[in-house]
């Protein structure tokens, strides 16, 4: 899909790889980018740099998603490319409260079912549509650290597939973005962790990617090479990769003595 005159939404658009694509989507000639955060002002300064428009939106809440969507869709037109970016993450595991688990839940994967819900009916009606989910290297692979990212990010990708496999015949175009470590808030004081083994990447050629998926209509958008090797030999020897995680997980996060 070109972007030419096409409405695109971003939300977590304030900062990092969700203000990258808001940016460099609008260099496309775009008709008219949203960009939606939980942070207005962040969201406003974005908007203004490509004369966007800015909303405030916990994408969590089913209610406000669909307010959105109905606002775009009255006022501007019909939503062409929804880019469900925002994420959250947090360290632990099976200990980590309920309440950060449905936290994490909500944000990470409902608000992509809550988009989904929402347009992909909207979309076939009118000839199709493009879903564009942001979930992570974690997703096809796991995360040292952290339970809920890895389960959530997981997720994500499951239902991106899972979307693209129901509906592609109806027109919706689906690509999962899973990089590892970007120089984002999330990643900011982390810059050593286990997701930096390959290096900490720049949002914008994050972005880059995500238009060159687009424009190709490719499902994986992988900014960072070497994941598609950690896939295969993932697959290729299950149990192998687990012992190589094991081992990566005594590097970075050592048992408690």
């Amino acid at each position: 899909m070109k972007l030419n005159e096409k409405i695109v939404v971003v939300t977590g658009a304030a900062s990092g790889i969700g203000r990258a694509m808001a940016l460099r989507f609008a260099k496309e000639g775009t008709r008219q980018v949203v960009c939606v955060d939980l942070n207005l002002a962040g969201a406003e300064k974005t908007a203004s740099e490509i004369q966007g428009i800015a909303r405030a939106v916990n994408v969590a809440n089913e209610e406000q998603l669909v307010e959105l969507i109905e606002d775009v869709e009255q006022n501007i037109g019909p939503i062409d490319l929804f880019c469900s970016n925002a994420g959250i993450a947090q360290r632990g595991g099976p200990e980590v409260d309920n309440e950060d688990w449905y936290r994490m839940w909500d944000v990470n994967v409902m608000s992509h079912i809550f988009a989904a819900r929402h347009l992909v009916p909207r979309m076939i009606a009118r000839g199709g549509g493009y879903l564009l989910s942001t979930a992570s290297a974690a997703g096809l692979l796991s995360q040292i650290g952290s339970a809920p990212y890895a389960v959530t990010k997981h997720a994500a990708v499951a239902f991106a597939e899972w979307i693209a496999l129901t509906y592609g015949d109806q027109g919706i175009k689906v690509s999962v973005l899973c990089p590892q470590a970007v120089r984002t808030e999330m990643t900011k004081g982390k810059e050593d962790g286990v997701a930096s083994i390959d290096g900490m990447m720049e949002p914008e050629p994050v972005a880059e990617e995500c238009v060159k998926a687009i424009e190709a209509e490719s499902f994986l958008v992988l900014p960072h090479p070497e994941v598609l090797d950690y896939m295969r030999r993932k697959a290729e020897n299950y149990d192998r990769w687990i012992g190589g995680m094991r081992k990566l997980n005594r590097s970075y996060n050592p048992p408690e003595k």
